[in-house]
């Protein structure tokens, strides 16, 4: 498969994000937990059914970010303080960051101590040598 991107979301409580055992590669945990990785690009080395979605070009990715965003801006419930970067500004640093074949990782803590995580991850990625999780089985 030529260069794509890799959709990946996680929501959960923030407090699990203390679980570093889970977040880096090589650990036993790892491989199962659902929690976000310490690297965006580690998200490939998970399987492939944590995949969201994936999108062969970076438009494609573009409008699975935003609307993924505003979902978790109406029905997660965003802080005000969230508006001070915004979505126009973190959907124009994404263009950048995605046309120049680098990862993007949104996170944001959502009210109740919850916290949303939003990821496209290059593919294949030159930050970390995964194989594309579409490639290697349906686990």
């Amino acid at each position: 498969m030529a260069g794509h991107f890799h959709a990946y979301l996680w929501t959960g409580i923030g407090e699990e994000l203390r679980l570093e055992e889970e977040r880096r590669t090589g650990t036993p945990e790892f491989p199962g937990s659902p929690l976000p990785p310490m690297r965006t690009a580690d998200w490939l080395a998970r399987p492939r059914r944590q995949v969201s979605a994936t999108h062969d070009s970076v438009a494609d990715a573009l409008a699975w970010l935003d609307r993924e965003y505003t979902l978790v801006r109406r029905n997660l419930l965003l802080p005000a303080d969230e508006e001070r970067i915004g979505r126009p500004v973190r959907l124009a640093n994404a263009t950048e960051s995605l046309g120049g074949a680098v990862d993007v990782q949104w996170g944001f803590w959502l009210t109740g101590g919850r916290f949303a995580s939003l990821a496209v991850v290059c593919c294949p990625n030159r930050s970390a040598p995964h194989p594309c999780p579409l490639m290697i089985g349906a686990t």
